[in-house]
């Protein structure tokens, strides 16, 4: 048998484990996006030297 304080500290520690959770997937949602773009650029700085070569 647990007391309330014992299941409320349970129950911020559940919380703060689900937060960084939220947290680590959203920084590698944007770490994701971050690399699409960054790739993007280079693709368009290679055409952009291409064309200018012509």
């Amino acid at each position: 048998m647990s007391s309330h304080v014992e299941e409320q500290v349970q129950a911020r520690i559940a919380e703060a484990r689900r937060k960084a959770e939220q947290r680590k997937k959203r920084r590698a949602e944007l770490d994701e996006r971050r690399q699409y773009g960054l790739q993007a650029r280079h693709a368009a700085k290679l055409r952009r030297w291409n064309k200018d070569e012509d």
